[in-house]
């Protein structure tokens, strides 16, 4: 009875067995803080490593005011208040304290170089400081690749400042204009838009019209900003390849006025016009990968082969005219606001006319009307409306139709240009260019009439 009593009733002083932990458990346990270790040295290594590389940097410039080591501090610094204020949860008064600290010897090293009459009494150094600082603490809590490109990004800039400086002298206060107008349409203009589809058939999306504007100023933008620095002395490849990133119509309407002022120049005009000419197609190609990714392929293929009948043609062209150098005609302001509205205003009328052909018309012959049209002066807008409608599940526009709406609209501008050459550069200038022209003239109606992609 007493043994079942027992059984029954529990000895409360009677210890609890212990429970043994699994073979190996102390030892994960310990090699997971030891993996954490390791992470948290590799970090404040690489925070080391950035300091001395922006220290080394001022070493070589005779910095009075921190050199490799004192750099080399002031990141693991940064690394080490970041890791004691996420270790004491201190809501980033610690970070705060060290950087006031910071700025405080600064301020204070400034003076005493002034005093001293020091040479290196500059800001640079000084700012340099106490970014090292915040891209140590960032680099133990946030992105280590972004934490090492800021460090890099520093040692650059502090590096490279004779180019710097060369870049802004050769900039004037007109290309300081065009940059400027760039930054308020992609930065004040473009942000404020409404971004839903408006208007008759519902196609009309101001925020993606001007994100079209945008992406095409910026293009323009790059090549006119390029020409500063190659457009004075620029040979022929160098300045049909800045002609075509502006504008090719334009480039084509100033080498034709310059042949038909100095008949020598004939032959370099008719390099340069080929030349811009085929950059078309590059600039057509960058457009369709941003408004249509998904059908880059179909619609890129026929577009490469017409680019590389251009570049043959480019190519015969240069061959029979190099050794020419010349000046560049200067080109226009790309971000000027008229042009900018312009360009919105035909990209919507474009965008507009293949959705009304689509709808009312019923047939393709409209569609590519509208192609032949807009073609005529331009390839951008046909392109990024084509490439969207295309990319939309929403249109019933195919990529096999798109690709030979771009192939009709290319076909027609080469047309157009070989017009304005007529008209404005004379028959010997017209005949040299058309004659290069029908390479991928050809081309293109080969494509249209035998390729089934």
């Amino acid at each position: 009875m007493w043994a079942n009593d027992n059984i029954r009733h529990k000895n409360p002083f009677q210890k609890k067995p212990q429970t043994r932990q699994p073979a190996g458990t102390a030892l994960a346990v310990q090699g997971n803080m030891d993996e954490a270790t390791l992470r948290l040295f590799g970090r404040l290594g690489i925070s080391l490593v950035l300091g001395m590389l922006v220290g080394l940097q001022r070493e070589k410039t005779d910095a009075s005011l921190a050199g490799m080591r004192t750099f080399a501090l002031i990141s693991l610094a940064g690394a080490l208040t970041s890791v004691l204020d996420q270790h004491y949860v201190s809501g980033g008064w610690i970070l705060a304290a060290g950087f006031v600290a910071l700025s405080a010897i600064v301020v204070v090293s400034e003076l005493r170089l002034t005093l001293d009459k020091t040479d290196d009494v500059g800001m640079t150094t000084a700012i340099a400081i106490l970014v090292m600082y915040c891209t140590g603490a960032y680099l133990m809590r946030g992105n280590l690749v972004v934490a090492v490109a800021v460090g890099v990004a520093v040692a650059a800039l502090l590096q490279f400042k004779p180019e710097l400086h060369s870049i802004a002298n050769k900039l004037g206060d007109r290309d300081m204009k065009a940059i400027i107008q760039f930054a308020v349409f992609s930065c004040v203009i473009l942000p404020v838009l409404p971004n839903e589809r408006m208007g008759p058939l519902n196609v009309f999306n101001p925020f993606n019209i001007w994100l079209m504007v945008v992406l095409i100023v910026g293009i323009s933008l790059a090549g006119y900003i390029a020409y500063k620095f190659f457009g004075e002395s620029a040979g022929v490849i160098v300045g049909g390849i800045l002609g075509g990133a502006v504008s090719s119509t334009a480039t084509s309407i100033s080498y034709s006025r310059i042949s038909r002022s100095s008949p020598p120049m004939v032959g370099v005009s008719t390099a340069v016009i080929v030349i811009a000419s085929s950059i078309v197609f590059v600039r057509v190609l960058i457009e369709l990968a941003v408004v249509a990714p998904n059908y880059l392929q179909q619609l890129g293929v026929p577009i490469a082969c017409m680019l590389g009948s251009c570049i043959v043609a480019a190519i015969l062209s240069w061959l029979i005219f190099r050794g020419h150098n010349n000046e560049l005609p200067e080109p226009t302001n790309p971000s000027e606001f008229k042009s900018a509205i312009m360009f919105g205003a035909l990209y919507a009328l474009v965008l507009w006319g293949l959705a009304a052909a689509q709808q009312y018309l019923g047939g393709e012959d409209a569609l590519y009307f509208v192609a032949v049209l807009s073609g005529l002066t331009d390839m951008d807008a046909i392109t990024l409306s084509t490439g969207r409608l295309v990319e939309q599940s929403s249109s019933d526009l195919s990529s096999d139709i798109g690709w030979r709406l771009l192939i009709t609209a290319s076909i027609s501008n080469l047309l157009f240009k070989s017009g304005i050459v007529a008209v404005i550069g004379g028959r010997r200038l017209f005949y040299r260019v058309f004659g290069l022209f029908l390479l991928p003239i050809t081309c293109g109606g080969l494509l249209l009439a035998f390729w089934n992609f």
